[in-house]
């Protein structure tokens, strides 16, 4: 049975101080008020912020690959108006726990416990699931065999190409790092530390303030000095093989359930072709809106425009059917 181990109402201004060029929405999203705690998930703790009113529709954000749910702490404030939101670290990650494998069942497991523990289940209105990236993989995965839990998923930016576009990018290298046993490094100091963080795949962002921001909760300070959050047990998994990701658009247009894509029209990993060979693939019904000026890390590159769409989507769904 799953239990939330703590819970510690909070209101923070978490940026860190090195921050540059922080806009006065930032600062009022990081104040809005929010749950921490953690939840266990076969054995392994969970990490989750949560936001809103319990008594309002769900929703749950789910992050990228060696990320952190606090790409949705700027987000999630503007969602938890009319909605309960719960942001959560997927295992390895952040300030979760630890596993020594992480199959997909695994993490779809990590996906009903924590919506089960955080009350999501619990409102007549099914949770609704955003998912960016590699939490997208794992809320396809999910949904399989829950879809009847949830009222929907939005898909941000999942990495969705055509094979010949596919194969050039393999042809590149693998796109992941694959050996468990490398330990993260320790640098001395926090600038040296943040010196090395890089988004990926790499690229610039439009709000400079929010690079510093995961950047600086990107890292954990040890005795030795600071290291990343995310362990490298976490490239022991399922994610990144080449036979998913050939048939990533197929796996997105047969999974139950209602869907919507949403991406950045400048990324390099699901863009306008992207959209186009989804429908090809059968996703004839899946509304698919791409956000100008947009790479991939859609929160850091156009947060406002990202939060108006996924408002928008919401709220037609929230619309009943005639």
């Amino acid at each position: 049975m799953n239990t939330v181990v703590t819970a510690i109402p909070e209101l923070l201004n978490e940026l860190p101080p090195d921050a540059e060029a922080v806009p006065p929405w930032l600062e009022s999203a990081l104040q809005v008020p929010r749950e921490e705690g953690w939840v266990d998930s076969g054995g392994c703790p969970i990490h989750y912020f949560r936001w809103g009113n319990p008594e309002n529709p769900g929703l749950l954000l789910m992050h990228g690959f060696l990320a952190h749910a606090r790409c949705f702490a700027f987000i999630a404030p503007f969602l938890a108006e009319n909605y309960h939101v719960v942001a959560f670290d997927l295992s390895g990650m952040g300030d979760s726990g630890v596993r020594e494998h992480y199959p997909d069942a695994v993490r779809a497991a990590e996906v009903e416990d924590v919506a089960r523990a955080t009350g999501l289940f619990d409102h007549e209105i099914k949770p609704i699931v955003i998912a960016h990236s590699y939490g997208g993989h794992v809320a396809l995965t999910a949904m399989a065999d829950r879809h009847q839990m949830f009222g929907g998923l939005i898909i941000c930016d999942l990495m969705v190409l055509r094979a010949e576009r596919l194969k050039a990018h393999f042809s590149e290298g693998r796109p992941l790092p694959s050996d468990p046993s490398r330990p993260n490094r320790i640098y001395p100091d926090y600038e040296t530390a943040k010196g090395r963080f890089v988004l990926s795949p790499n690229q610039p962002v439009s709000v400079p303030s929010l690079f510093d921001y995961m950047a600086f909760h990107s890292l954990r300070q040890v005795d030795e000095g600071w290291r990343w959050k995310f362990d490298t047990s976490v490239f022991q998994s399922d994610f990144g093989q080449e036979e998913r990701m050939f048939g990533q658009g197929k796996i997105i247009a047969a999974t139950p359930g209602r869907k919507a894509v949403v991406y950045g029209q400048d990324s390099v990993l699901f863009d306008d072709d992207s959209a186009v060979y989804l429908r090809e693939c059968g996703a004839v019904d899946v509304p698919m809106i791409g956000i100008p000026g947009a790479r991939h890390h859609l929160m850091l590159d156009e947060p406002i425009a990202f939060v108006s769409v996924l408002r928008g989507i919401l709220a037609l769904w929230a619309v009943p059917a005639v």
